[in-house]
Parts: structure tokens; C-alpha cells; sequence
């Protein structure tokens, strides 16, 4: 791919757009026309993104015409600069484009985006998107030695495929991530079409590729909503956390400018706006590398490297050590006998400070649990200050602090002992039963993938040293993904309520939750329990989805069982497909052996 090597793209930092101000600094120039290059040279696969993004049903010639309108667009704009055309932002002209193609809009059922105009046009389109893929085809899988002659053959093709394929899929990773999962991708072909074990190199080198694109896909989903349901206030907060534990040593002021330049030009990148988010990413970067000496002491060698590069090497960075003079806390937030006056001066200024100052004194914390602190102090200030004595209210403040997050610890603590004694598949059948029980709306597959990640967390952190964090973390992550990006998604009451009422309180406020009482379960189908030998074909992580799925529609069916009698007729069911797979013939085992037994016992249960 054309330079594509943007593997640099900084976890924290990779969800930005851009302004159009023009570059005043001569590093500034540099950074832009490096960045502007960039996008010239990698328009196509940039249109690629946002056209598959938006319209996720598009054919790939449908995607292809449009590609070559924008590169003739880019052209002409690159010969001629006055023409009126070329003062289009690119992803207006973009979506203009869309509108303008015979019959495409109604075909795709976007023409009501189409007669709209400016923010309202960029907001339809974003809300047209469709977080469940499970209208599209399965993604189409070459045999390794297949794909290793379409890569010597035809190149470019190939990776246009993947990257269609790729972010249709994922309609709501932005684009620097998708260019990095490209570019990763280029580098596994290249690589294992020169080994002798095609199939076994693919294998082992594609998992980080998928990891890294669903850990990105994850936080970007989870933050975006955050900015939609609760406003860029929320934004603004995260960012101030997690800057501060990784740069403890930054100076506010220097701070709150870095913050600003990713908070405030955030809308885009959420939007989809690809060419304002990949010109935003290199812009903060070079923000970054450009203060390093008063932002961070790990960061030298990684500003060294060329600004495609840099990114990666700062993600991987560790954070910064405490200066050495810092406190354990921040005696003014709490014995100042000013602090009603300070924050009534001006309420924004005065909580981010807090949170800077707590934050770097606690890189312990989850980002959610200091957003739990935030919360917490606001509300006692809020008490504290219209009494008598304000200053004997709040200098109890560390000890609610203390009592927040002792609560937070012990609910990880709790969660970790029952995956130690429940082991990884007795942890994810109670996750399914539960995220089942109360959110039964949602689709089975969607249900089964927000268990596994669930799971997922408990087993990444419950080993580590750092547990508490990297699980809270990980787990909010999961909900975020559970109440979507969209502002308007509705599940049933009470999970909207826990997902846009508190972002900071979100995760206790799932914990209390009950199994929905509103829910009409769907009528008893003898489908459920039918069952063919072609599952015992199945590779070990299919049948696992399938048995997975199996108990998600059971507990639709069946939700106010209780999880003993769930859990039991769970085992009875992968006890039957245990012994039918093992069967001489598993068809006439599912048919005469089994699946008598739990239909029978299956009617039961539903009278």
C-alpha cells in the first residue's frame, strides 16, 4: 500500500478530526503537507472506507465508480484549484457524490439523507449505519495459497477487496485504524506467501491483526457514544483522565490544550468524516512530540522516529514515573477553607483540575472509577457547599473516594473469584444467562459476542497485578459496546437508563439490574431443538457459537427460569450433542437418541 504503514496510530488519540485552520508553524507545514500527502496518495483506499462505512450494502462496482469520481475530483482540484468544486470540505463532496449516483440512493434506502443539507445530511448518514452485520454475507475467505497468487498477481485488488469487506463490517472504526488493519494485513501476505506452511503462518500472524482491530473498534464505539448520549463534557473528562496517568508529569495548562485539540474536533472522526480524522491523528501527534520535554520523558526516541511511525511507539510506551515532589493527594481539593469559592469561579476549570490531580496520583485507577471520583465530589460539593459549614463537610471527601472505589474493588474482586471457581465456559454461560435476562431484545449473536468479550476481560485481567484497572476498564468497554453508539438506540427501560443516565455509574447500575419484566418472549419453536449432524463438522470455536446461541435462545424462550434450571438444561443439551458427535451415526442419534428427551423436556419447561 501506497507509504501505508500507519501503524502509529495512539490509542488514546486515534478518535480526532480536523479543523481546516491553515498551518502557521514551519513544523506545522511540514506536518500538514506530510499528512495532505498521505491522503493524496492513499485517496482511493480512503474512499474505500467511507463509501463501504456508510452505505454498507454497496456492491464493490458500485464502491469502485465512485472511487474513480473522487480521484478524477482530485485531479482536476490538483490542476485547478479555484474551481468552485475544490472549496468543498472532501467528505461533503463525498457524500454529494453518493446522492448524485443513478438510482443509489433508493436502491440503498438513503435518499431521505440525500434531501437533507450540512450537519443534518452527516448526522443522517452516521445514524444510517447498522451496527449489526448480520444482513451481509459471510466475509468471503480465500484458501492461503489462493490469496497468495491474487496478491503477486493483482495487488492492488486484493487489498481493495479486503479493505471493502473490512469496513462494511465495521462501519463505526475509524478510518486511521482501518488503514492500520491494511497495512498489517499487506505485511502477513507478504510475508506468508513466502512460507512453505501458508495456512499455519496466515493463521498465527492474522490473530493480533483481529485483536488489534476489535480492541480499537471497541474504544472507539464506547467513546463516540459517550459523546453522543452525554456531550463532549464527558469526552473532555476521559481525556483528561487518561492523560494524566499516562504524562503525570504535564503541567495543567499544557494539558487542557492537548485535550482540547482531541475533544473539540471529536464530532468528525465519530461521524465518519475519514480525511478530517487521519489529518487530525498526525496533527496531535505532532503536538505531542513537538512539547515532549514537558509532557512526558518516555517519549524521546518514539518523536524520533517519521510521523507514521510515531504513533505505535507511543501507545507502547510506559507510563511516565510520578515526579518524585507529587503527594500522595492534593490537600486543597479538601482542607482549603476556599474550595465553595474556587469552584463557583468557574465550575469547568476547577473539577479538571481535580481530575488531573487525582488521576496522576492514582495510574491504579480505571478510567471509569475516576470518573466515579469526579462524580462523587461534585455531588458532595454541591451538599457540602449550601450548608453552614462547608469546610467540615468536604473534608470528608477522601474517605467517600475511599468508600467509591473500595465498592468498584470488591465487585472486580468478586468477579474474579467466580471466574477462578467457574473456570472460562462455566463464567461465560452465566454471562450469556444474565446479559440475556436483561437485555433479551438484542439479537442472539449480538448477546453471544458481548458474553465472550465479557469473558474475555475476566480472563485477560484476573491473572494480572493491575486487575482491578484492566478489568473496569475492559468491562465498561463491553457495556459501551452493549448500549451502542447511536444516541436514539433503545433495548428496554431500565437498560436505557443505565445507559444514559450516569456514564461514570453505568457499570454498578448494570450490576443491580434484574431480569426485564416487559419482555414477551417469542413462541415455543420446535426449530430451537432440532439439530443436525452437520454440527459435529463444525471447528471448535463454531460449535462453541452454536451451543453458545443455543442457550440465548433458550433463555429468551424460557427467561424466568431460574440459572440453576438454565444451567441444567444447558448440560443436558451438550451432553446430547457430546454423545451423538460421537456417535457411529450422529444423524440417527439427533433424530431416534437424544432429541426426544428435550423436546420432551423442553415442552415441559414452556407449560
Amino acid at each position: 500500500m501506497k507509504q501505508l504503514k500507519f501503524t502509529g496510530f495512539i490509542f488514546f488519540l486515534c478518535f480526532l478530526t480536523e479543523s481546516l485552520t491553515l498551518p502557521t508553524q514551519p513544523q506545522d507545514v511540514d506536518n500538514f503537507s506530510s499528512t495532505q500527502k498521505f491522503i493524496e496518495e492513499n485517496l482511493e483506499y480512503i474512499t474505500i472506507i467511507a463509501f463501504a462505512q456508510y452505505v454498507q450494502e454497496a456492491t464493490f462496482e458500485e464502491m469502485e465508480k465512485l472511487v474513480k469520481d473522487m480521484v478524477e475530483y482530485k485531479d482536476r482540484c490538483m490542476a485547478d484549484k479555484t474551481l468552485p468544486e475544490c472549496s468543498k470540505l472532501p467528505n461533503n463532496f463525498l457524500q454529494e457524490k453518493m446522492c448524485a449516483m443513478e438510482g443509489l440512493p433508493q436502491k440503498h434506502n438513503f435518499s431521505h439523507c440525500c434531501s437533507k443539507v450540512g450537519a443534518e445530511r452527516r448526522l443522517c448518514f452516521f445514524y444510517n449505519k447498522k451496527a449489526d452485520v448480520g444482513f451481509l454475507p459471510p466475509f468471503p475467505t480465500l484458501d492461503p495459497e489462493e490469496k497468495c497468487q491474487s496478491y503477486e498477481s493483482n495487488r492492488e485488488s486484493l487489498l481493495n477487496h479486503f479493505l471493502y469487506e473490512v469496513a462494511r463490517r465495521n462501519p463505526f472504526v475509524f478510518a486511521p485504524t482501518l488503514l492500520t488493519v491494511a497495512a498489517h494485513f499487506e505485511e502477513v501476505a507478504k510475508s506468508c506467501c513466502e512460507e512453505q506452511n501458508k495456512v499455519n503462518c496466515f493463521q498465527t500472524r492474522a490473530i493480533p491483526v483481529i485483536q488489534y482491530l476489535k480492541a480499537f473498534s471497541s474504544y472507539q464505539k464506547h467513546v463516540c457514544g459517550a459523546l453522543l448520549k452525554f456531550g463532549t463534557k464527558v469526552v473532555h473528562f476521559i481525556y483528561i483522565a487518561v492523560l494524566s496517568q499516562k504524562f503525570p508529569k504535564i503541567e495543567f495548562k499544557e494539558l487542557i490544550s492537548l485535550v482540547e485539540d482531541i475533544s473539540s474536533n471529536y464530532e468528525g472522526c465519530c461521524e465518519g468524516d475519514v480525511v478530517q480524522c487521519i489529518r487530525d491523528t498526525s496533527k496531535v501527534m505532532n503536538h505531542i512530540c513537538s512539547k515532549q520535554d514537558s509532557i512526558s520523558s518516555k517519549i524521546k526516541e518514539c518523536c524520533e522516529k517519521k510521523i507514521p511511525e510515531r504513533g505505535q511507539c507511543i501507545i507502547n510506551s510506559n507510563k511516565d514515573d510520578r515526579p518524585k515532589d507529587l503527594s500522595l493527594r492534593e490537600a486543597k481539593f479538601t482542607d482549603s477553607e476556599n474550595v465553595c469559592q474556587e469552584r463557583d469561579a468557574d465550575p469547568d476549570i476547577f473539577f479538571a483540575k481535580f481530575t488531573f490531580e487525582y488521576s496522576r496520583r492514582h495510574p491504579d485507577l480505571s478510567i471509569p472509577g475516576l470518573l466515579r471520583i469526579v462524580q462523587i465530589y461534585k455531588d458532595l460539593l454541591r451538599n457540602c457547599c449550601n450548608t453552614e459549614n462547608p469546610p467540615g463537610c468536604y473534608r470528608y471527601a477522601e474517605d467517600k473516594f475511599n468508600e467509591t472505589t473500595e465498592k468498584s474493588l470488591k465487585m472486580v474482586q468478586q468477579e474474579c473469584k467466580h471466574f477462578q471457581n467457574l473456570g472460562k465456559d462455566g463464567l461465560t454461560y452465566q454471562y450469556l444467562i444474565r446479559l440475556t435476562k436483561i437485555a433479551p431484545q438484542l439479537s442472539s449473536e449480538e448477546l453471544v459476542s458481548l458474553g465472550k468479550k465479557m469473558v474475555t476481560a475476566f480472563t485477560t485481567c484476573c491473572t494480572l497485578s493491575e486487575e482491578f484497572a484492566c478489568v473496569d476498564n475492559l468491562a465498561d468497554l463491553v457495556l459501551g459496546e452493549l448500549c451502542g453508539v447511536n444516541e436514539n438506540r433503545t433495548i428496554n427501560p431500565a437498560v436505557d437508563h443505565c445507559c444514559k443516565t450516569n456514564f461514570a455509574f453505568r457499570r454498578p447500575c448494570f450490576e443491580s439490574l434484574k431480569a426485564d419484566k416487559t419482555y414477551v418472549p417469542p413462541p415455543f419453536s420446535q426449530d430451537l431443538f432440532t439439530f443436525h449432524a452437520d454440527m459435529c463438522q463444525s471447528q471448535n470455536e463454531e460449535l462453541q457459537r452454536k451451543t453458545d446461541r443455543f442457550l440465548v435462545n433458550v433463555v429468551k424462550l424460557k427467561h424466568e427460569l431460574t440459572d440453576e434450571e438454565l444451567q441444567s438444561l444447558f448440560t443436558s443439551f451438550t451432553n446430547a450433542v457430546e454423545k451423538c458427535c460421537k456417535a457411529e451415526s450422529p444423524k440417527v442419534c439427533f433424530n431416534e437418541e437424544c432429541l426426544p428427551g428435550l423436546h420432551l423436556r423442553a415442552q415441559l419447561l414452556h407449560n
